[in-house]
Order: structure tokens, then C-alpha cells, then sequence
């Protein structure tokens, strides 16, 4: 851990909040010299101050510490590319279109690997007036079941959440060609092109 660079970044992001380094160290109960010593890089903050440093200055603790807060690169906006991630303990989800580090109830998340449906796993999709209706006979009880079912076109992402013991039934409006995507929370994510 190089401590000039934590200490150029803790530098950086005071000032864009229009803070003093008196002004940082008494929110933090500590010194304002402590808050100087960091950004001249002669130290770096303890670890129990960690936390609410992060905090304060609204950056995660591995981009302080790493000293980088370079942006990541575009990716594109194609919204058919987006990323999901998954918590395993609660099922939340979370999606981006870029690069990015996630975590939940503690945990890192990792992207979820999409995989093509084969046709044993495939949704069954019906047109219904101007919408699809969307069923399958999957099981849906607390240890295995679709938290999610999304459809993705090249601007929208629309996200229907899934709840176990209710029937996996659903009608979506009926938007040109896209792909359906959901999460079992036994086998993973899944896609079919409708």
C-alpha cells in the first residue's frame, strides 16, 4: 500500500466535498495534523477508522486503499450486455452496464454467467393481446425457485421479481425482439431470444 497515493486520494475527495482537513478530523474525532499526515503520505489511517473514512469521503475502502480512483471503461449501452449479479444469502440483485465490484449481506458478488436455455429449460411465451404471457412449471418453494425474470432490447432492462410459493406467471407488454433472462436460485442465469 503505497501511503502518497491513499494520501492523494483521502487530498481529492476532501476537497470535492468542500471540506477542511479540520473539518474531516472533527467528524472523525481525531486530530486535524493526523488528517495532514495522512495527505502528505507520512501515514496511513488506522483500521478501525477505515469505515467511517470511507464514509465520509463516499468511496469504497479498496479504492482508498489501493489508491486508484480512475473510472472504468465504457463499455457500451447496449442494455442486452448488462451485468447481473446476484447475492447468494438474499437473492437481491443488481445489475450494470460497465465494470463493477458488488457485495451483499457482507459477501462479494460475483457476475452471474449467463447460459442459453436448452429447450427442456426454456420459458413457455404466448401472445396475449399486446402482451407475452410467461409461465413455466418450475418449482417454486424457499429452496429452489426463479427470484427473477427480466427482458433486455438494446435501450431497456425490465425486471419482474419472483417469489417463492407463487406461481410463476406473468405478462409483460409485447416490445419487438429481446431476450428473456431469469435466475433459479439452484441452477443460475438463464436466457432465451423471443
Amino acid at each position: 500500500m503505497q501511503n502518497v497515493n491513499v494520501g492523494n486520494i483521502i487530498r481529492e475527495l476532501r476537497t470535492e466535498r468542500g471540506m477542511t482537513q479540520k473539518q474531516l478530523a472533527d467528524k472523525m474525532n481525531i486530530s486535524d495534523k493526523t488528517v495532514s499526515k495522512w495527505e502528505r503520505g507520512l501515514g496511513c489511517p488506522d483500521v478501525s477508522l477505515l469505515s467511517e473514512l470511507s464514509d465520509l469521503l463516499e468511496v469504497d475502502i479498496g479504492k482508498l486503499l489501493s489508491g486508484d480512483l480512475s473510472p472504468n471503461d465504457f463499455v457500451g449501452g447496449n442494455m442486452k450486455k448488462t451485468k447481473y449479479y446476484v447475492c447468494p444469502m438474499c437473492h437481491n440483485i443488481s445489475l450494470c452496464t460497465g465494470e463493477a465490484k458488488v457485495s451483499c449481506c457482507g459477501r462479494k458478488v460475483d457476475q452471474q454467467q449467463m447460459q442459453k436455455a436448452e429447450e427442456n429449460e426454456m420459458l413457455s411465451v404466448e401472445v396475449i393481446e399486446d402482451d407475452w404471457n410467461i409461465t413455466v412449471a418450475h418449482p417454486m418453494n424457499k429452496e429452489h425457485y426463479i427470484s427473477f425474470v427480466a427482458f433486455a432490447t438494446g435501450d431497456r432492462v425490465q425486471i419482474i421479481k419472483q417469489y417463492p410459493e407463487w406461481d410463476m406467471q406473468l405478462r409483460i407488454p409485447k416490445r419487438g425482439h429481446g431476450m428473456l433472462i431469469w435466475y433459479c436460485t439452484r441452477h443460475g442465469l438463464f436466457y432465451q431470444l423471443i
